[in-house]
């Protein structure tokens, strides 16, 4: 099983108008810094730290260079402002990739392996990284924006890409990454934008089976209750993660946990868990029940990505068996692969654009003419 379940059971955007997407250059949270993409700051077990000088090793790091932008795009209809981070394809007829992250975490989760994309394809490939409703930047008019069921969160990725890409007939093809919780919402979303005419040229899921993430769930209150409450840094909090292995590339940390955590000056420990996970255990059986069978039904190419070998559930294995999707595991990384390799997973999700990019514009491959 991946390491998160694993754990658990032992313990430029397509030209768009100024009143859909518009610059960032909001101020919030104290101590979080100017939240602009030139200034951005920059889950594993274990006893919250001792209250020490916060270190200079693990202090935050500005996310420039690693997208081109970092925008916030209105979508009313959703009543959501929705932060995206953006780095467009260079080519007008381009692909880009669309990542969903998993829950607690924010679209930064994306970051170091963006860049790597970007640069192993010479920006051929854009990518772009979304914060779902109630995590990172992205906030909501709604006063009960609770709910973070999986048709909330289809509806509001889906939502995304429309006010991103309003006109399905000239948007790119579009390359579906989810991590975790992100990876259903992108296997709900598939079939729902090739009914909006949208070209989808893939579907990738990270590090999550139903079959463990259902046997995982009765054992996850009691993986919450081995985190710290909150931190007395920053720092802390980037440590925390890097120490405990929940993260295991520190430079990845550095720039993608300062948008998961919150800045409040009245609690106990002032940095508090912006999603607290604990909160969204009414939503999780939505996440993963029937995931199985909505990747296997998607029409379009599709890829499974495990930090460990994981035990297959029926269908996923049937479907294996009968060549229905490829599988990848990626040695030595924990469950935010994404971060802790990003060389490795660029790698692969690259290779699978292109093996399948021919055969998303209708040209054969050699020996299937």
């Amino acid at each position: 099983m991946s390491n998160l379940y694993r754990s658990a059971i032992s313990a430029r955007i397509a030209k768009l108008p100024p009143s859909t997407i518009f610059p960032d250059e909001d101020v919030d949270e104290e101590g979080e810094g100017a939240d602009t993409i030139g200034n951005l700051p920059g889950s594993g077990l274990g006893p919250p730290a001792m209250q020490r000088s916060p270190n200079p090793s693990f202090s935050p790091i500005s996310a420039a260079g690693f997208f081109a932008e970092a925008v916030q795009v209105a979508v009313p209809h959703r009543q959501l402002d929705s932060r995206v981070y953006y780095t467009a394809p260079k080519s007008q007829n381009g692909t880009v990739m669309i990542c969903h992250h998993g829950a607690g975490y924010s679209g930064l989760s994306f970051a170091c392996f963006a860049k790597e994309v970007t640069d192993v394809t010479k920006g051929e490939l854009g990518v772009l990284s979304l914060d779902a409703r109630r995590h990172g930047k992205t906030t909501s008019s709604n006063v009960d924006d609770a709910d973070l069921s999986i048709d909330i969160l289809k509806a509001d990725f889906l939502g995304v890409v429309q006010a991103v890409f309003p006109d399905p007939s000239t948007a790119p093809t579009l390359l579906l990454v989810g991590h975790s919780m992100g990876g259903s919402v992108v296997v709900h979303s598939c079939a729902a934008l090739f009914e909006k005419k949208y070209k989808v040229g893939g579907v990738a899921v990270l590090d999550v089976v139903e079959g463990s993430a259902i046997e995982a769930l009765p054992h996850m209150h009691s993986l919450l209750n081995a985190r710290p409450e909150g931190f007395d840094s920053m720092e802390e909090a980037i440590e925390w993660h890097v120490s405990t292995k929940a993260i295991r590339s520190a430079n990845s940390a550095r720039i993608s946990i300062p948008s998961i955590i919150l800045h409040d000056d009245t609690a106990v420990k002032p940095y508090q868990w912006r999603t607290p996970l604990r909160s969204t255990a009414p939503y999780w059986s939505s996440w993963f029940m029937g995931l199985s069978a909505h990747f296997l039904a998607v029409r379009t190419a599709r890829l499974l990505v495990l930090a460990g070998t994981d035990r297959l559930d029926k269908e996923l294995m049937i479907g294996q068996m009968q060549g229905k999707f490829q599988m990848v595991v990626v040695p030595g990384v924990g469950h935010m692969l994404q971060e802790d390799d990003p060389t490795r997973l660029a790698e692969i999700l690259v290779e699978f654009w292109r093996r399948n990019e021919r055969v998303t514009i209708g040209v054969k491959k050699i020996g299937e003419l």
